[in-house]
């Protein structure tokens, strides 16, 4: 038996100054993916409307009521209104994605003449880390509950969401 222990020893060391030579590498900064950019919906997009008291940015069909989300501010007011349709019952809370930004803002619920459900209004600061996303990228999504709908803008009409934020921010 004595005539391992010289092996072992020996093997101890080698392994040992194996380790003590490697380098240990220094972790890369965690950076937020950006979240992959969703499909346009057909006949839906990002319009645009300046009008003497403010702006306004909506999400849905041209010249309807079908309306998923809208932005808006009015001159010499600072911030954001939001506003979206939900059902009855939903959480009182706008919850927007866009680009690996994320942000919940506290809303307040009225009925809503259209749907049948609620309207969530809620205010928010333009500069806000999701909405300056949204101004990069040209899409937002909202989550009600754990359904996500996102809100691409078809080609061209990337405008509107840059025009939109020259207004109001």
């Amino acid at each position: 038996m004595r005539a391992l222990n010289p092996l072992i020893t020996v093997s101890s060391v080698l392994i040992l100054a194996a380790c003590a030579s490697v380098e240990t590498p220094t972790p890369e900064p965690w950076v937020r993916p950006e979240s992959p950019a969703p499909t346009p919906i057909a006949g839906f997009d990002w319009h645009f409307n300046r009008h003497a008291d403010g702006a306004a940015l909506a999400y849905g069909v041209a010249e309807s009521d079908d309306v998923r989300l809208s932005l808006h501010c009015e001159t010499g007011t600072p911030g954001l209104m939001l506003y979206k349709d939900v059902e009855e019952g939903a959480a009182p809370v706008i919850h927007l994605e866009s680009g690996g930004e994320t942000e919940r803002f506290p809303a307040e619920a009225q009925p809503s003449m259209l749907s049948g459900g609620v309207i969530l209004s809620a205010t928010a600061d333009p500069s806000h880390p999701v909405f300056q996303r949204f101004r990069r990228v040209g899409w937002i999504a909202s989550w009600v509950g754990d359904r996500r709908e996102a809100y691409a803008a078809h080609a061209g009409s990337e405008a509107a969401v840059e025009s939109f934020f020259n207004a109001c921010g």
